[in-house]
């Protein structure tokens, strides 16, 4: 039943997202979770990897064995494979008693190795063994142990260019390189935006025992913004929005309070269809958000928006002006 409970968790069931884009990704996924291949996952920090690697082993034959995860960033080399190899009592200072790495523990399950471009070409040797060979030594020890691991690797790197400037071993590469799925970026998916907030604001709303909403005009706000740092960044705003609505309901100037304003970076017309299809005769509107949908519609060209909006060019230049309204140049 435990099992059953870990894999309804992690499925990809639980993952948001209805964009072609992220439509793919769980094809791939869910094809490739059949097989024992390495998979790559490949994309910016904060675009779901780790949550992706969690579906492939919950959807795959390993599932009920152990999954591991390990990042490669957070520990020096020494540490590093201590960590990943285990090593024998007195191996070095503070080495006690014998101690099982992380391989020994994914036996018969599957290791997810993120940051894996953090890696130095020195480890990426010992890490090539242990995918070659599926062998490898406890530090301070001679006795080779074998393990059956499955390897899901994450990087947010270049390691193509990364391999041309000889920080990387090719072999290992290609070794790793097997399946690789580029996760989408947030600026790829803005339609997922409404659900991806309700589904965090539900996290939060059940973790601070409180009632959380939002509104449309907030979420219009939200899905014109550039997202730089992903999904984490959107989990940050909205918590930071909720906080700053006070009584629950985060409408513009809480997200605004929280971080986007008209100064930060906001997609091309052409990347933000939410906008540039607004109904500029919707009741929904205020009227600071009908003037830059006017804007967007025309290009920013102000006689054109006056136009649009039944206003002349004057009224439409003083309203950006009361309006804060920072002018874009196309």
């Amino acid at each position: 039943r435990h099992h059953h409970e870990t894999r309804s968790k992690y499925g990809f069931k639980n993952i948001i997202g209805q964009t072609p884009s992220m439509r793919r990704i769980f094809e791939q996924s869910r094809q490739v979770a059949k097989w024992n291949t390495t998979v790559l996952l490949r994309g910016e920090s904060g675009t779901g990897k780790e949550l992706i690697a969690n579906a492939i082993h919950y959807n795959s034959a390993r599932s009920s064995g152990p999954f591991v995860k390990l990042n490669c960033a957070a520990l020096a080399d020494n540490l590093l494979e201590s960590e990943l190899f285990g090593h024998e009592k007195g191996a070095f200072t503070g080495a006690t008693s014998q101690r099982k790495g992380r391989f020994e523990r994914a036996h018969v399950g599957t290791m997810f190795l993120d940051e894996i471009g953090e890696i130095s070409p020195a480890f990426q040797a010992k890490l090539l063994r242990v995918l070659q060979e599926g062998e490898f030594e406890h530090v301070g020890g001679n006795q080779t142990i074998k393990v059956d691991v499955r390897i899901i690797a994450a990087t947010n790197r270049d390691l193509e260019a990364e391999v041309e400037l000889g920080n990387f071993r090719e072999d290992l590469y290609y070794r790793l390189n097997i399946m690789p799925i580029y996760m989408p970026t947030l600026r790829e998916r803005i339609d997922d935006i409404p659900e991806l907030a309700s589904f965090i604001l539900a996290n939060i709303s059940q973790q601070q025992q409180c009632a959380l909403s939002i509104t449309e005009s907030a979420l219009r706000l939200l899905m014109r913004y550039d997202w730089p740092g992903n999904v984490r960044e959107l989990e940050n705003m909205l918590e930071r929005a909720a906080i700053m609505s006070g009584n629950g309901i985060i409408d513009r100037d809480a997200i605004i309070q929280s971080g986007i304003n008209e100064t930060s970076p906001i997609l091309n017309p052409a990347d933000a269809p939410a906008v540039a299809s607004m109904n500029l005769s919707d009741p929904e509107l205020d009227e600071r958000e009908r003037v830059i949908a006017a804007l967007e519609q025309t290009g920013w060209v102000q006689a054109k928006a006056a136009r649009l909006l039944g206003m002349t060019p004057r009224q439409i230049a003083y309203r950006i002006q009361t309006l804060n309204i920072k002018v874009r140049r196309l």
